[in-house]
């Protein structure tokens, strides 16, 4: 057979495909009609909704003011979505079973931001997220902390006070208007999340630390249109990465790049309380042009013998005067730790990076379940 037309034939099939698969996305969104669905949360009636079927259940139970978390802005990229579906959403999808473990399975954990409402719908939501809140807020403040990082601090209107855990985080809302100008523009909601770098005592205020992520959509409104004195809308609190304060164990911190922002919560909430509490504090970056969250820490090294502070800087730029650590933060944690059997750690940052400290914890004793992290 003749290559050229074997290759026309093959274009030809292809394109065909893709226009069949288009006419079917379409039909189906404008053209198939589910009817008026059930969503049934918990068998409670003061929650559970009706709406109309075809539509996505993360943003339905967001438009009823039911926030479940989604880091990617619901995208299907990072599993953080899930609820317990007991009927109604038919087998577990292909884009679903890479975040999905066997148990989550067996439990009918689902994704919500990739189930399609067709049908009656049964759901069991922890208390906890329905308890998330939405949060008119003013930026009262913008900081920059590094050449690409900036400190967005938020003050709350309305709730005018949020009650957290040092660790946990929120999402921030990127304005309707702004998805509009895109090009092409953005007609869906999109959230991200951002741990809370602020302290618990701060009820009214939401500190936030951001870094820009090149062609991010959220990042990158933050670094170039935000201003002091815009409103914004944030929803949480969020995670079970938070501070176990019903514990009296030494505690190991490790953060890095844009993880830094948990570990100051949790680090500054403990001196503020008085901790008592061994904790050694170790910061991973790049180049000296990336650390902050610095000087604050030298200070405290020095007024707590409590405290031990051990940044290393990994990537070293021509011109950084920096006589510190310049390994791979696992390999600092490595030389720094004998023993970790009666420790307590908390992780955030770079999913490599905490699996490489998690294994080095692992050798010197530390029991998983006294592990917590949370990997961006």
């Amino acid at each position: 057979m003749d290559v050229g037309l074997l290759l026309v034939s093959a274009a030809v099939l292809g394109g065909l495909a893709g226009i069949l698969a288009l006419v079917l996305i379409v039909a189906d969104k404008y053209i198939a009609d589910y009817g008026i669905c059930k969503v049934d949360i918990n068998r409670d009636p003061a929650v559970s909704f009706e709406c109309r079927g075809g539509g996505n259940l993360l943003m339905a139970l967001a438009e009823r003011k039911i926030f479940i978390p989604s880091a990617c802005g619901g995208q299907g990229t990072c599993g953080y979505c899930k609820v317990e579906v007991r009927a109604g959403a038919g087998s577990v999808l292909p884009t679903e079973r890479m975040h999905l473990t066997r148990t989550d399975i067996r439990r009918n954990v689902r994704l919500s931001c990739q189930i399609k409402i067709k049908n009656d719908l049964a759901l069991r939501i922890p208390a906890e997220l329905l308890a998330v809140q939405e949060f008119a807020c003013e930026v009262e403040k913008l900081e920059a902390l590094s050449h690409d990082t900036k400190l967005v601090r938020l003050k709350l209107l309305d709730p005018a006070a949020i009650a957290f855990k040092p660790g946990q985080y929120c999402q921030l809302n990127v304005p309707r208007g702004y998805l509009l100008r895109l090009v092409p523009p953005i007609f869906e909601p999109i959230f991200r999340a951002y741990s809370i770098a602020s302290m618990p005592k701060d009820e009214g205020i939401v500190e936030l630390i951001i870094r820009l992520v090149p062609n991010g959509i959220c990042t990158t409104w933050v670094h170039t249109l935000l201003a002091e004195g815009d409103r914004v809308t944030i929803t949480g609190p969020y995670g079970e990465f938070y501070l176990r304060e019903d514990s009296e164990r030494p505690i190991i911190c490790v953060g890095g790049g844009s993880g830094v922002a948990p570990v100051r919560s949790i680090v500054e909430h403990l001196f503020d309380k008085g901790t008592q509490r061994r904790v050694d504090c170790f910061i991973g970056q790049r180049a000296l042009r990336d650390l902050y969250w610095h000087r604050e820490n030298v200070a405290r090294a020095a007024h707590h013998k409590n405290f031990r502070y051990i940044p290393s800087l990994s990537g070293l730029e021509p011109g950084d005067a920096w006589e510190g650590e310049t390994d791979f933060i696992h390999l600092v944690v490595d030389r720094s730790i004998d023993d970790a059997s009666d420790k307590e750690c908390y992780l955030c940052g770079p999913p490599i990076m905490i699996d490489a400290v998690i294994a080095v914890l692992k050798d010197k004793g530390l029991p998983e379940e006294r592990v917590y992290f949370d990997k961006f």
